[in-house]
C-alpha cells in the first residue's frame, strides 16, 4: 500500500472533528421552529455529512421552501453556539503534523459553508496545517462534493492523480471518484461500513490510528 499522494483533501465533520452535539442540537432547534418535536438527538445523527437542504427534504419530507426555512433556523443556532459544540478526534493533530512534515499539501473540502468551516478550524487551532479550506456558499452553491472537489482542483491547480480525498461518508467517495481521485474511507466517523464499502474506496481504515500508521509507512 502506497499513500504517496502529494495533495491530501480532508472532509471535516466525522473525519477531523466529532460535531455530533453541535449539529444535532441545531437540527433539533430548527425542527422545533417548524413545529416538529424530536427529543432523541441520536435520531438526528444521519444529518451529519450530507448537504443540509437535501437532508431536511429527504428525512422530513419538507418542500424546498420549508427546507430552506429549516436551514436558516439551523444556522441561527449553529453560528452562535453549535460551531463550538465540537471536538477534534484524538490523534488528528499528530496525523496532520506527520503529513505536513512529509511535505504534503493539505486542504479541507466540506459541504459545510466555508465561513463556518474556517471558524471551526481557527477555534480548534488546526487551520495552521491547511493551505486552504474549501466549503459551500450560504446559498447552497457547491454543497455537492463532486462540484466542490472539482472547484478545489481547478482553483489550486492540483493534478487528480497526485491528490487523495479522505472522508467518512459516501458523498466524499463519490466526489473523489467523479474527479479522478483516489479516496480513503475512514470507519470512525458517521458512515456505516456498508455505506462506505458500497462505494469501493481505494483504501479503507477502521480507525484513525490505522490511517496514521499507513501514512507513516508511505512518505510522500
Amino acid at each position: 500500500m502506497s499513500l504517496d499522494h502529494r495533495n491530501i483533501l480532508f472532509d471535516l465533520d466525522g473525519t477531523l472533528t466529532d460535531p455530533r452535539e453541535g449539529i444535532t442540537r441545531s437540527i433539533q432547534y430548527a425542527l422545533g421552529k417548524l413545529g416538529i418535536d424530536e427529543p432523541d438527538l441520536a435520531r438526528l445523527e444521519h444529518f451529519i455529512g450530507p448537504p443540509l437542504l437535501q437532508a431536511f427534504m429527504q428525512f422530513y419530507a419538507l418542500s424546498e421552501a420549508q427546507a430552506w426555512e429549516a436551514v436558516n433556523h439551523y444556522r441561527d443556532r449553529f453560528r452562535v453556539t453549535g460551531l463550538y459544540e465540537n471536538e477534534m478526534f484524538e490523534g488528528v493533530t499528530e496525523l496532520l503534523e506527520t503529513l505536513v512534515a512529509q511535505g504534503r499539501h493539505l486542504y479541507i473540502a466540506t459541504s459545510k459553508p466555508w465561513e463556518f468551516a474556517r471558524e471551526i478550524a481557527r477555534h480548534f487551532d488546526f487551520a495552521r496545517h491547511f493551505k486552504m479550506i474549501y466549503g459551500s456558499e450560504l446559498d447552497g452553491t457547491r454543497t455537492n462534493k463532486v462540484e466542490l472537489i472539482a472547484h478545489l482542483l481547478e482553483e489550486e491547480g492540483l493534478a487528480p492523480a497526485d491528490t487523495l480525498m479522505i472522508g467518512d461518508r459516501k458523498h466524499d467517495l463519490i466526489g473523489a471518484r467523479a474527479n479522478g481521485l483516489d479516496c480513503v474511507a475512514v470507519g470512525y466517523g458517521f458512515g456505516s461500513e456498508a455505506e462506505l464499502l458500497g462505494e469501493a474506496p481505494t483504501y479503507h481504515f477502521a480507525t484513525l490510528k490505522a490511517l496514521h500508521q499507513a501514512f507513516s509507512r508511505s512518505p510522500a
